[in-house]
């Protein structure tokens, strides 16, 4: 096997308000503002002026967002995010990071259907809607899921052929413990 990406550097997206961008990340979810890069490159056959920002995570990646100064520029690059909750960033938190997030969410406001929580049964996630209309997951994961990871990753492979074949059997262990 190749030597594999350490991490995540960072993700990034096009906003139409740096402003509530940042009070989203910032203040509602807790994620430090730590780059403010404020920038002019010749980018595509045209000179494109454009402010990019990284708020932190905990392994050192960063979310990043970018809104250009030129509003033809802006609609070129920051199409819409599809309003979909299969569209989303996913990000690991412990339960005490996940319960804080929840009670900023709630003080700022945010109500369903822009915040819900999922059981999965190998995690909790609690998914918020950004200022941008993209949903963001915060998964805390479930003690046991660990226990199994080898076998899934072992299987992979045969449970993706399975699916494509048309055998669409659920295979989420934790939900049918639930259920029993």
């Amino acid at each position: 096997m190749a030597h594999l990406p350490s991490r995540l550097h960072h993700t990034a997206y096009v906003t139409k308000d740096l402003e509530a961008t940042r009070a989203f990340y910032e203040d509602v979810i807790g994620l430090p503002l730590s780059a403010t890069w404020c920038e002019a490159d010749m980018l595509f056959g045209k000179m494109r002026t454009y402010c990019h920002v990284f708020f932190d995570l905990g392994d050192g990646s960063s979310l990043a967002f970018f809104q250009f100064a030129d509003a033809d520029d802006q609609a070129e690059f920051g199409p819409e995010i599809p309003s979909s909750p299969f569209i989303h960033i996913a990000l690991n938190v412990d339960a005490e990071c996940q319960a804080g997030i929840e009670q900023r969410i709630k003080e700022a406001g945010i109500s369903a259907p822009d915040t819900y929580v999922l059981e999965h049964g190998y995690c909790r996630s609690v998914y918020v809607k950004d200022p941008n209309g993209m949903i963001v997951e915060f998964c805390n994961d479930d003690p046991r899921a660990a226990d199994g990871k080898a076998e899934r990753q072992a299987k992979a492979h045969a449970e993706l052929k399975r699916w494509l074949a048309g055998n669409h059997e659920n295979n989420n262990t934790f939900r049918k413990e639930e259920a029993a």
